[in-house]
């Protein structure tokens, strides 16, 4: 690796415009498809400068930058291990696509490692418990991958008061997978200029629906190959209905074993079918009833909706 440029009393919009000039950690995870805040649409539109670098001002970001000193200081209470800062925007000199900005820096058994320090609200609690989210994981993975280094600990504070860290390897595997994606991303389509192909992700489809909110109500001429698609969509869509259907039959096998008891078991598998009581609003006789009313509380949403034929 090598550094790139010092980022000690660098402005934050000079900071974000070095981010475009390559893949940087939080990266990694949007180009693998597994961000569920940021699309790669947006990230290729901001490499290739057709729109502003996006860095959150809220809450969330604010707070995360002012308790990072915090949680090293409690990283290193607790594990005697001293984190120092690397204020330097890094590169690969392997793939200089690949940059990391590292929140700190480890020295253990005369070893160079990484740290990175995380917040998340509380409902995250488990998921931290269990492991690094795996958009984390990518993210110090690539580093790992700038730097060499062999190791990383990513520390998290939980809701305010509960901290935890976790000690990640060098996943070679992983980093052979990254590398092949960002290569691809960079190569051909930030370097060409040349849209990425749309997934599956929920960012991906947030943002087409907010870029592409109303319909001009034109006709266009699709290419060729997107019959492709059709027929993908058509035989998805036949698959769907019939696993619909079949979960339907095994749900209804499931209840006439139960009949009218509420609950079964069968080695450590159980199944209960309960009585519920639920309250249900009236919409429609709320309007014939009492329109002045429902008008008076009705709000126009617009969308678009997708239909294939």
């Amino acid at each position: 690796m090598r550094k790139l440029v010092s980022t000690l009393n660098m402005d934050k919009k000079e900071w974000l415009k070095w981010r475009t000039m390559g893949i940087g950690g939080s990266d990694a995870s949007v180009i693998a498809g597994v961000n569920p805040y940021r699309s790669v649409f947006q990230l290729w539109k901001e490499k290739t400068g057709q729109e502003e670098p996006e860095e959150k001002d809220n809450e969330y970001t604010h707070f995360g930058s002012l308790l990072e000193p915090v949680i090293k200081r409690e990283f290193t209470r607790r594990t005697g291990l001293k984190v120092r800062n690397r204020y330097a925007i890094l590169q690969s000199e392997e793939h200089p696509f690949m940059l990391a900005d590292l929140d700190g820096i480890i020295y253990e058994d005369h070893k160079m490692c990484i740290f990175e320090a995380k917040t998340a609200s509380a409902y995250k609690k488990e998921i931290w418990e269990q492991g690094v989210p795996l958009e984390y994981l990518c993210q110090i993975q690539h580093y790992m991958a700038v730097t060499g280094a062999e190791k990383t600990y990513i520390a998290a504070l939980v809701g305010g008061n509960h901290f935890l860290y976790h000690e990640v390897s060098r996943d070679e595997e992983m980093i052979h997978d990254l590398i092949k994606m960002e290569k691809e991303f960079w190569e051909n389509h930030v370097l060409t200029g040349k849209e990425p192909q749309a997934d599956g992700s929920r960012a991906t489809a947030e943002y087409l629906d907010e870029s592409f909110g109303t319909s001009n109500g034109k006709i266009v001429e699709l290419p060729k190959e997107s019959l492709a698609l059709f027929e993908q969509y058509d035989l998805i869509s036949a698959q769907m209905a019939q696993l619909k259907e079949a979960k339907e039959a095994v749900t209804n096998q499931m209840k006439s074993y139960l009949k009218e008891n509420e609950k079964g078991v069968v080695g450590d598998r159980q199944v209960t079918w309960k009585s519920v009581t639920s309250t249900a609003f009236d919409r429609k006789r709320l309007e014939q009833e009492r329109k002045e009313i429902y008008q008076e509380y009705c709000t126009e949403k617009q969308y678009r909706r997708l239909f294939v034929a």
